[in-house]
């Protein structure tokens, strides 16, 4: 589950906020309980237990079923990260290109892959050869196992800007067919051919239904994932504002008019759980891959 500094976010903060809720989940982290049992376990009564349950699944943080005459409850969630406003750093001058993600100008996949539209799938899945269908440009999301994807961003600066930090974003999950929650995966981005660093997604999240993601998708497969800001500066890159390796601006050459961008599940990954790349109109985020370009 991804969350934000937004009212919208609000319900789950308020559903964390209680000690016993907090043991709740703690309880159906083991198992799932009915209204009894909790109750037995907490030693409280059965109303104050399906109180607490109700603010719970108001949040989308558990669900209910019946089994015979008793209410059973499980989690839904297997995590949830917060992102916080991006820094702003107004001393510098900035642009940002947006790339669509069907916009991709290279690339070698592997099953299981696919794209998806506004309303349907583009092409068949499982086929590498759709990926270059014609098409691909309308794709919102697209997922696969094995291999690579490539963007080419404009780089617009004039030979007297200095580029001062590079920031790349883009919401990712990983890949398993319909979705595993719990699913890592080795993804790792090159700017330029040159490798900044791998991030472990932890899954291929359908818990709950994506933010964006259309109705036409099936509510077992992949939803949504989770909003990442690639940085890299003069002393080195950054993931989500937390130290993630050494390249720095001066290991990525920009002089030409192109800078390239690739997702890759390397061949030597520990975790080969595959990628999804989620676009506008898809996921949590209403947006495409994002570069920003800071320069003075």
């Amino acid at each position: 589950m991804d969350l934000d500094i937004s009212n919208t976010s609000l319900p789950v903060y308020k559903a964390l906020a209680s000690p016993i809720r907090l043991q709740i989940i703690q309880l159906l982290s083991e198992k799932h309980m009915s209204v009894q049992d909790l109750a037995s376990e907490l030693d409280l009564s059965n109303s104050i237990v399906l109180m607490h349950l109700n603010k719970l699944a108001e949040a989308q943080l558990i669900t209910f079923k019946r089994q015979g005459h008793q209410k059973v409850s499980s989690l839904k969630v297997d995590n949830i990260n917060v992102h916080f406003p991006n820094r702003i750093y107004p001393s510098f001058e900035s642009y940002t290109i947006k790339v669509p993600v069907g916009h991709y100008t290279t690339y070698s996949v592997e099953p299981s892959c696919g794209l998806a539209g506004m309303k349907d799938f583009i092409g068949k899945v499982d086929i590498p050869a759709y990926f270059m269908d014609p098409n691909r440009i309308n794709a919102h999301m697209i997922w696969w196992t094995k291999g690579f994807v490539e963007y080419h961003f404009p780089n617009y600066l004039k030979k007297s800007d200095n580029l001062e930090m590079l920031d790349i974003s883009a919401e990712l999950g990983s890949e398993f067919p319909f979705s595993n929650n719990v699913w890592p995966s080795d993804i790792t981005i090159f700017v330029n051919n040159i490798e900044v660093g791998t991030w472990t997604s932890p899954g291929d999240f359908s818990d709950t239904r994506g933010k964006f993601t259309p109705k036409w998708v099936p509510d077992n497969v992949n939803q949504y994932g989770i909003l990442k800001t690639f940085r890299i500066t003069d002393h080195g890159s950054y993931l989500d504002g937390q130290p993630f390796s050494e390249v720095s601006l001066t290991d990525i050459d920009n002089g030409s008019d192109i800078i390239s961008v690739r997702f890759a599940i390397k061949e030597e990954a520990v975790n080969q759980g595959g990628c999804t790349i989620f676009g506008s109109h898809f996921g949590n985020y209403d947006q495409d891959i994002e570069m920003k370009l800071f320069y003075s």
